[in-house]
């Protein structure tokens, strides 16, 4: 048996959560309900213009949030990534410790620089706009990947957003490689609907000849086959991975184990914040399969677990919560 249920690669970044309105953003000239990368600049002159505003900091990224949902629902996880010699920095790595995570941070000591920071804003319709600077994330490399953890884990997981840099997309295809290497098995996640608009050649470079398995949103699906037809868009994803999950948001979600395609039902709620959904519905699946469930009831867990998190403010639940979810389940 592998020693971890997933090994994941992905930004580190600081989440700073502000609740604000549809005109504020207009007002900043922030496209709504995307992630856009920024600059430092750019970014302080957001962050002096929300002073005095409410908010609230976690650690966070996208493949972070749902490794921490595998290890809180009990699986054995591990998480690579960068942060510098700084405040925040230390934070990151204490948190992923609490959260009962492993990472390469406790091996590669921190460097001069300053961690990466997300700006999240929330509109009162739930939806979420992510504003991004990747400070020292920007420099994750093939010497932030820790081998023999990749070839001790079931599943590596690998965040879409690692495409934006060139020596982040080589780190993710090397790691894929590994994996593959070691007859281990590889998932990858979209990420975002402009990473497939932008950078959607070097996503298939990461891709390379196939993963295993693909976590996208419909848009995100939609674009990567340059379609508006839903069947389409599977029937494309079929000659990227063996398997994919696509989230429909209040529709619930499609899972394709590679022969097989379950309609998962979505738990209707009362949304108040999408921040991290798709994120966390990743990480019930990963427990799911990595830990005896069959994909259709993986599936379940993770939109139960997605639908829990968006009637609450944050990228992630306490870990009770996510007990409960289990018993529930």
């Amino acid at each position: 048996m592998a020693r971890y249920d997933v090994y994941g690669l992905g930004n580190a970044l600081l989440d700073i959560e502000c609740e604000v309105v549809p005109e504020t953003l207009q007002e900043l000239g922030i496209e709504k309900g995307v992630m856009t990368l920024l600059d430092e600049e750019s970014q302080n002159k957001i962050l002096n213009h929300l002073d005095g505003s409410a908010h609230k900091r976690t650690s966070g990224g996208s493949a972070a949030n749902t490794i921490v949902a595998v290890s809180q629902f009990g699986g054995k996880a591990f998480y690579s990534c960068k942060v510098a010699r700084d405040e925040p920095g230390a934070y990151y790595l204490d948190d992923l410790l609490r959260c009962g995570v492993d990472t390469n941070l406790q091996q590669h000591p921190a460097e001069p620089g300053i961690t990466g920071k997300c700006l999240v804003f929330v509109t009162p319709d739930a939806d979420r706009t992510m504003n991004t600077f990747l400070g020292i994330s920007s420099r994750f490399s093939e010497m932030d990947l820790v081998p023999e953890a990749i070839a001790d884990s079931t599943y590596t997981y690998i965040e879409g957003y690692l495409v934006t840099g060139e020596h982040s997309k080589e780190a993710a295809i090397k790691a894929r490689e590994m994996a593959l290497s070691s007859g281990q098995k590889v998932a990858l996640t979209l990420s975002d609907l402009n990473m497939v608009k932008f950078f959607k050649q070097g996503l298939l470079e990461m891709i390379g000849t196939g993963v295993d398995f693909i976590f996208a949103n419909e848009s995100e699906a939609l674009q990567m086959a340059d379609t508006q037809e839903l069947v389409q868009a599977i029937a494309h994803l079929k000659t990227l991975a063996t398997g994919f999950a696509i989230t429909r948001g209040a529709k619930g979600s499609l899972i394709f184990d590679g022969e097989t395609a379950y309609e998962i039902e979505p738990f209707p709620v009362k949304a108040i914040d999408t921040v991290g959904a798709g994120d966390m519905y990743a990480g019930g699946v990963l427990y799911g399969i990595t830990n005896g469930m069959d994909w259709a009831t993986a599936g379940c867990l993770g939109s139960m677990a997605s639908a829990k998190l968006v009637t609450t403010l944050g990228a992630r639940l306490e870990k009770a919560d996510m007990q409960s979810l289990l018993a529930q389940l």
